[in-house]
C-alpha cells in the first residue's frame, strides 16, 4: 500500500501518460499563484450550488488533515472563498483546493503559500443559503471525483487517480520515472527517432 503523500513525487505529466485523458482536469482549472508546489492527497468532494459557498466553508472544518477539497460550483460570477477561508483551511491541515470555481483575495491567498487550483478570481463572495453536498460525487474540470480518490496538481494541470486503483497506478508511474531516469538523451533520441520514422512510413509519408 502506498500513501497518497507519495504522490508529491509523482508529476502530472506522468500520471497522464498512465491514466489518460477521462482523468485529467481540462486546462481552465489551472494553478492560481506560481510557482506553485505540487499539491498531492485524497479528495474530500464538495458540491456547491451556483452562487453559493456554503458546503465549501463547511468542508474546511470537516475535511481530514492532508485531503484536498475538491468542489463543484458551476458558477463564474463569485467567489467560493478568499483568504482568511485559505487560511483556516491550512490551520486544520488540508493540502489545498481544487476548485470548479473562483476566489478572492489571491494576493492573501499566494502569500499564506496555500496551493489553490481554479478558474480565477474575482472579488465578490457567494452567499452562505444553500445546501449542496459533502462527501459524494463532484464534477470539477470535467472530471468526476469521489472521496477518497487521489488528487495531484502541479503546474502541468490537475489528474485524479480513482481511490480502486492508486497502488496500481502508483507502481506503474514510479516504474516509468525509474525508466525514463536511467535512460540517456541520445538513447531517448534513437528510440524516437525511430518511433517516428515508423510512423510515418505506416501513414505512406516518404518524404
Amino acid at each position: 500500500m502506498n500513501d497518497s503523500s507519495s504522490y508529491r513525487d509523482v508529476p502530472t505529466t506522468t500520471l497522464a501518460d498512465v491514466l489518460g485523458r477521462a482523468q485529467v482536469m481540462d486546462i481552465g482549472v489551472r494553478p492560481l499563484w506560481t510557482p506553485v508546489p505540487r499539491l498531492a492527497g485524497p479528495a474530500y468532494t464538495v458540491r456547491c450550488e451556483p452562487g453559493d459557498n456554503l458546503m465549501l466553508h463547511a468542508a474546511i472544518y470537516r475535511a481530514a488533515p492532508g485531503s484536498v477539497i475538491v468542489v463543484e460550483s458551476g458558477d463564474l460570477d463569485h467567489a467560493l472563498a478568499g483568504g482568511n477561508v485559505c487560511a483556516v483551511a491550512r490551520r486544520h491541515g488540508v493540502a489545498g483546493f481544487v476548485v470548479d470555481g473562483l476566489i478572492r483575495d489571491l494576493a492573501e491567498v499566494r502569500e499564506a503559500g496555500f496551493p489553490v487550483f481554479g478558474r480565477g478570481v474575482i472579488p465578490i463572495p457567494g452567499t452562505k443559503k444553500a445546501i449542496g453536498s459533502l462527501g459524494g460525487p463532484a464534477r470539477c474540470g470535467g472530471v468526476v471525483v469521489h472521496p477518497g480518490d487521489i488528487v495531484v496538481a502541479d503546474e502541468e494541470g490537475v489528474v485524479v487517480t480513482p481511490a480502486a486503483r492508486k497502488d496500481e497506478v502508483f507502481g506503474t508511474a514510479r516504474a516509468k520515472l525509474e525508466k525514463e531516469a536511467g535512460e540517456t538523451l541520445d538513447e531517448w533520441e534513437t528510440r524516437h527517432r525511430a518511433h517516428v520514422e515508423k510512423a510515418l512510413g505506416e501513414h505512406g509519408f516518404t518524404g
